[in-house]
């Protein structure tokens, strides 16, 4: 139904294949960034589900200059897949957290292998402000630039509660900001947190009603070595099983127009790392049975939506 392919909902990778005509990877960077929460600005700590790799996923570290990352990521990429074009992720931590001269260096050190298409920058809406934004909207004539923000929820009570330090209005302001300067949004949401499930479908309209270029959606998890992994080791939450999450998500997907590409559905940290729940650590099968909730309903992303 999406981008000749047989998913009910907007699939990213799909999108970008059917953008440049050939499956496009994301290469995840480590620019050694920090975060204002983790060192102290704003808050004390974390979040609570935040661990020590700032949600990075790879092996290699930020010993490695960018461009050696990027190497790297293209040969292992080319070898296992066959792949030709690759989008530069920076993903650890927040990577705007740093002086406009200095981002400056890293981005476009990011962006000089021929193969590069686009680049896409994860960070907080309390991590940019317009020269940072003016940068970025820089480089979008020549390669596919977008920012990631991670949201989580759209209730400031819920943010308070993990420990996020910026409310939803910090966000709205950031977005409009980035809309303005031409760059495409990937908002990142979180299902889990002491909500109920209206409360996560208000975040849905939302986001429908802003437009939002992109979503994706993590399961909230105790990972090893954080704040939420003691909450949960003393029976302080209990976390959403897999059938519940994956109505959720159909539920989800159904409010948002169909113009919003789904960046990520199902699986979230390493598998060594995860406590619980652990039905995370399968994605495929948590994926095949979204496909199959839809299939049931007969319905699609974009089905509630008005």
């Amino acid at each position: 139904m999406f981008n000749n392919t047989d998913k009910r909902y907007n699939q990213y990778s799909a999108y970008l294949k059917n953008k440049f005509g050939v499956k496009v990877y994301k290469i995840t960077l480590d620019a050694g960034f920090s975060c204002p929460n983790r060192d102290g600005t704003i808050s004390t700590g974390s979040c609570i589900f935040c661990d020590e790799g700032g949600s990075f996923s790879q092996a290699h570290s930020n010993l490695l200059a960018i461009e050696d990352q990027i190497d790297e990521g293209i040969k292992n990429l080319s070898t296992r897949f066959k792949a030709k074009k690759y989008m530069s992720y920076f993903q650890a931590y927040s990577n705007t957290y740093k002086p406009v001269n200095e981002l400056e260096k890293i981005y476009t050190s990011a962006l000089k292998h021929p193969d590069i298409v686009g680049i896409s920058i994860g960070t907080r809406p309390d991590c940019v402000d317009n020269e940072k934004l003016e940068l970025i909207s820089s480089f979008k004539d020549d390669y596919y630039t977008w920012v990631e923000y991670g949201l989580q929820s759209i209730h400031d009570r819920t943010l308070k509660k993990i420990n996020r330090g910026h409310d939803f209005d910090c966000f709205l302001r950031a977005y409009e900001l980035t809309k303005n300067k031409g760059i495409n949004v990937c908002v990142h949401v979180i299902f889990g947190l002491w909500e109920t499930h209206d409360e996560i479908m208000q975040t849905a309209q939302k986001l429908a009603e802003l437009g939002v270029d992109g979503v994706k959606i993590h399961m909230l998890c105790a990972l090893e070595n954080t704040k939420l992994a003691k909450i949960y080791d003393s029976g302080g939450i209990d976390f959403m099983d897999e059938d519940e999450y994956i109505q959720t998500v159909c539920d989800f997907l159904e409010y948002l127009p169909k113009t919003t590409t789904i960046h990520r559905l199902a699986g979230n940290g390493l598998k060594k790392n995860l406590i619980a729940p652990r039905w995370l650590g399968k994605k495929m099968d948590c994926l095949n049975k979204i496909d199959r909730e839809f299939i049931k309903r007969n319905s699609y992303q974009g089905y509630k939506y008005s």
